[in-house]
């Protein structure tokens, strides 16, 4: 038997039963006493049952109808409850957000998209956690975070959208009193019989700098690997070697080394799992991401 019940009648049974009066529940609903009983009689013509005897002058409710009060009750909340929830998406954001990003991006990049969420939302609880880049990535996909500020991967991953949000351009650097400062014709040849220091193996920025060594034919031998930015700069700053930094941790401590027909650049950007809803709180982030115009040390 196919039927539909409408929210009404399952208010006004439920009304009835709880006063056990038609009249005080039509008081309750704000309805007259014929309209509660005409909506009590369509559920029961529905159901094909009937749910109230009255004996004397008493209201009780039928087998049915026992059986039916706390399944109508739990309908009913759980309909309030959409309610609310939809409701609530005209409410402040608020709730939690899990973001995780790498610690270059998290010094260089975020601060004053960070700075400008925790004033437009203060509401939101932000658990942000510092991880490489290849690892956000991987906590994206498996539904662990909601999104991720990356240096985003040469190749695509399955399921991830990856949008690209700031360049970031590579320079090799070296010490300024790196043998290598005084010498003329700086090439890939050149470098590749040097110590290099740089991003361990498999990491997107190692990467673009093997990748750019393979493509004529070289290799190189690194002295140190490690994926920590700032470390591979202070190395370098003192001569272990040459390395791949961003500009934007180029300074007086460093010499860029010019390599004809080498021009370098890796992408930041954010990461999301395509089949994940994002919340509120993650669709204003990404917002904020995607019109952040501000200086790259902010």
């Amino acid at each position: 038997m196919e039927w539909i019940v409408e929210t009404n009648q399952l208010k006004a049974f439920v009304a009835v039963a709880q006063l056990n009066s038609f009249s005080l529940a039509a008081d309750k609903l704000h309805l007259t006493q014929p309209a509660i009983s005409k909506r009590v009689a369509a559920l029961e013509n529905h159901l094909q049952q009937k749910l109230f005897d009255r004996i004397g002058k008493r209201l009780m409710l039928t087998e049915a109808g026992h059986l039916l009060l706390p399944r109508a009750q739990t309908l009913l909340q759980e309909l309030d409850a959409i309610k609310q929830l939809v409701t609530d998406l005209s409410a402040p954001v608020q709730g939690p957000l899990a973001l995780s990003t790498s610690h270059h991006i998290g010094l260089h990049r975020l601060p004053q998209v960070l700075r400008q969420f925790s004033k437009q939302f203060p509401q939101v609880s932000l658990d942000l956690k510092f991880v490489d880049s290849e690892k956000a990535c991987e906590q994206v996909w498996k539904g662990e975070i909601e999104l991720g500020v990356v240096t985003l991967p040469t190749i695509p991953w399955k399921d991830l959208r990856f949008t690209p949000i700031w360049p970031d351009p590579l320079k090799f650097v070296v010490a300024q009193d790196h043998a290598l400062v005084s010498q003329s014709n700086i090439s890939l040849h050149t470098l590749s019989q040097t110590p290099a220091l740089l991003p361990s193996e498999g990491t997107f920025t190692r990467d673009i700098v093997t990748k750019v060594f393979q493509e004529v034919g070289l290799n190189f031998t690194t002295a140190l690997n490690t994926n920590y930015m700032e470390t591979l700069k202070s190395m370098c700053a003192i001569g272990l070697g040459w390395s791949l930094l961003p500009t934007t941790m180029i300074d007086e401590t460093l010499t860029i080394l010019e390599v004809p027909g080498v021009q370098l650049q890796r992408i930041l950007g954010m990461v999301i799992h395509e089949q994940r809803t994002l919340s509120r709180a993650a669709l204003a982030f990404t917002n904020l991401l995607e019109d952040a115009q501000f200086n790259p040390l902010g």
